[in-house]
């Protein structure tokens, strides 16, 4: 699985170093920051990756809320928040959480886009 994530993002970074640190060979994390081969390997532009998290499980891209729902579940550490998450109604308000939140971060760093 790889995680398509803004490590140029001082949020996303601390977040994503946090995930890291617990050494999950099933994880390739992949820094969206100009990188053309993430573009390529998502069939996403550089807008879109920075908007939200990605992941490509096999040939599937999964974003989003969605996306940190699986990354839970592949870190032993983290599984109880997959858990709690992936109930329906506190996925529901989860996803709309981390809309508004990825909405902000989105535009604190698209300064970082190359076009």
């Amino acid at each position: 699985m790889k995680v398509y994530f803004n490590n140029s993002c001082n949020i996303c970074r601390a977040e994503i170093d946090l995930y890291k640190k617990q050494n999950v060979e099933d994880i390739e994390w992949i820094d969206i920051t100009n990188n053309k081969s993430a573009e390529i390997e998502t069939q996403k532009n550089d807008k879109t990756l920075l908007r939200r998290l990605h992941i490509k499980d096999g040939e599937k891209i999964i974003s989003g809320a969605e996306a940190f729902l699986l990354v839970w579940k592949k870190i032993p550490k983290y599984k109880f928040l997959y858990t709690f998450f992936k109930v329906p109604i506190i996925f529901t308000l989860f996803s709309y959480f981390y809309e508004i939140i990825a909405f902000f971060l989105y535009f604190k760093n698209k300064k970082q886009l190359s076009k």
